[in-house]
């Protein structure tokens, strides 16, 4: 699945506290931040994660409450391999920003990587009811749901070694995932194994305007 990520700070007004404590007259910048965010990504663009990060974390010690930055930062943190803080960030913003579908769609990514299907296909339920019109996650949704469909074949098969209808099924649905697979993970699939890969997760979103059309099983 395909991440996504903030091009401009959303409109809905800040309604909870800012953590950090400040005389009114240091009210946070809204040019500052996205003056910030533009650097991260320069500097992640090429490839200077941990300077991006301290770029973002700099400038969220005046702007703690900035959505753009935290969403940015959670694209890094998964990036680096840092999927626990990756996920905590986008499920904060889930609940602090439920309108937005891009948290959700990310957070779903993550949790589809790791197997998580259930949790994935929760979250990209939560996009769609933020934004029903996301065509990044029902594509993703669609390949969640074929994961799903996999697992609960070969649960049948489990429970009944004879079913044969279940093993067809299993059988042609690996097919397909073999099919829409990654070359580079088009060999692990093709050998019937069930475990779930990167390449059974949902697109990560980049852009909420204009989200990139990236499927789950897009590398």
């Amino acid at each position: 699945m395909a991440l996504a990520s903030f091009a401009a700070a959303p409109a809905s007004a800040q309604t909870n506290p800012v953590p950090f404590a400040r005389p009114a007259t240091e009210a946070p910048s809204p040019r500052a931040a996205a003056e910030a965010l533009v650097r991260a990504r320069e500097l992640l663009a090429q490839n200077r994660r941990d300077e991006a990060l301290a770029v973002l974390d700099k400038a969220l010690e005046s702007s703690p409450a900035d959505a753009p930055l935290r969403f940015q930062r959670g694209v890094l943190l998964a990036q680096m391999g840092r999927t626990d803080e990756a996920i905590a960030v986008f499920t904060t913003l889930t609940s602090e920003f439920p309108e937005l579908p891009e948290p959700y769609n990310n957070l779903a990514a993550l949790r589809a990587q790791r197997g998580e299907l259930d949790q994935a296909r929760e979250a990209l339920e939560g996009a769609l009811r933020a934004l029903p019109s996301y065509s990044l996650a029902h594509e993703n949704l669609g390949d969640v749901q074929l994961r799903l469909a996999e697992r609960s074949y070969q649960r049948a098969i489990d429970a009944d070694a004879g079913n044969r209808a279940a093993r067809e099924k299993l059988e042609r649905t690996r097919e397909l995932i073999a099919r829409l697979a990654p070359p580079s993970s088009a060999a692990g699939a093709a050998g019937g194994k069930a475990a779930p890969s990167a390449s059974a997760s949902p697109a990560p979103a980049s852009t909420p305007a204009t989200p990139p059309h990236q499927g789950l099983f897009t590398p």
